[in-house]
């Protein structure tokens, strides 16, 4: 049956694993976070930068742009249609199980944008033979070279076609030039490529899933992979051990076995975090850290574009948003919710720390 656990423990949990405090000092490097939470959200570059920085406190922007180039991490499009952080040696296996079924619902949209599979599975070639040898194009380069082979890349043709050759696992995300991406072949990128059976996959997953978001239910898991149900219960059976049946608020979970064993911790946090982190988008349910009240404010009109936010004891207390010119950082936040002015205190530190990170002056104004 597994321990009860009340919505606010849940959360506390949560934000151990969502903070990496289960492990003694904290990981070290931009691989250790990457491999602890399996994938990360990274369809915004920034986003994703952030998310790695205020979980690696004392690097700069910089020091994690370096470590991406060292190859750490990678990005590409391995669940959702979306484009996560993985690490480099999982990339493949990823694809294979969590991409086919957006690959599938990539051909209606190729339908939508008048590009026939022939079309597309030609791109994926021209594209392969431009980058092989070492290649490394821009998303400009990319698109001339498929206009040179005759291949349209007007309105969002060219962006599907990109997408769609990582993922069939040839290329994959390197990282930017200035401020355009780049591409690269996957194989030479990341030659050393981990081939788990499908079961090991599934568990693997299961587990980097469940030990940074835990507590979470099987469809949550379902949700955030973009897996089958049925798929999302077998990795969780096959990872066997590595995880601990609980229940939260009367509904089945599991989580990471030592979250259980650890002295239970004061959810006290005050976090300025990125729109598109894993601590919001890691979930299909996200009313344990949000006040569905709150939900338009996040996503505005439900656009699927998440505003930054401002985090106390693992709830959304407000949003923030940036402009960042010549050095200088000025940011604006949105309360939520009352802020006395020890929380707005609180608030200003983090967020230097955030502009730290970028290695830029603060300004901040408040909107309430």
């Amino acid at each position: 049956m597994g321990v009860e656990l009340t919505g606010r423990a849940a959360l506390a949990l949560r934000m151990t694993s969502l903070l990496l405090r289960p492990r003694p000092g904290g990981p070290g490097t931009v691989a250790d976070v990457v491999e602890w939470f399996g994938a990360m959200q990274a369809q915004d570059l920034a986003s994703g930068l952030w998310s790695l920085g205020a979980r690696l406190p004392g690097l700069r922007q910089a020091d994690v742009t370096a470590a991406l180039e060292r190859r750490e991490a990678l990005r590409t499009w391995p669940m959702r249609g979306t484009i996560h952080l993985v690490p480099p040696r999982d990339a493949r296996w990823m694809l294979e199980l969590t991409g086919v079924r957006t690959l599938v619902a990539a051909a209606t949209r190729r339908a939508q944008l008048g590009l026939t599979d022939a079309e597309a599975d030609r791109a994926v070639d021209v594209l392969g033979s431009a980058l092989a040898g070492g290649g490394r194009l821009t998303r400009a380069q990319c698109m001339a070279t498929l206009e040179a082979a005759g291949i349209g890349t007007t309105g969002q043709r060219g962006y599907h076609l990109l997408s769609y050759a990582s993922l069939r696992g040839v290329t994959c995300l390197a990282p930017n030039v200035g401020t355009e991406q780049t591409f690269v072949l996957l194989d030479e990128w990341a030659p050393e490529q981990h081939r788990p059976e499908r079961d090991e996959a599934l568990a693997t997953l299961a587990h980097r899933y469940v030990r940074s978001h835990g507590p979470v239910t099987a469809r949550e898991f379902a949700g955030w992979t973009g897996l089958t149900l049925t798929d999302a219960r077998r990795g969780i059976a096959a990872a066997g051990d590595a995880l601990a049946p609980v229940r939260v608020d009367g509904a089945d979970a599991v989580v990471d076995p030592a979250l259980l064993d650890a002295a239970p911790r004061r959810a006290d946090d005050l976090l300025v975090l990125p729109g598109f982190d894993e601590y919001l988008l890691g979930y299909r349910d996200r009313t344990l850290m949000l006040d569905p009240a709150h939900a338009d404010a996040i996503v505005p009109g439900g656009n699927g574009v998440f505003q930054a936010t401002v985090v106390r004891a693992g709830r959304v207390v407000g949003t923030w948003k940036r402009t960042l010119s010549r050095g200088r950082l000025r940011v604006v936040v949105y309360p939520l919710t009352t802020l006395g002015t020890r929380q707005r205190d609180r608030i200003r530190g983090a967020l230097g720390r955030y502009a730290s990170f970028l290695g830029s002056d603060l300004h901040v104004d408040w909107v309430s």
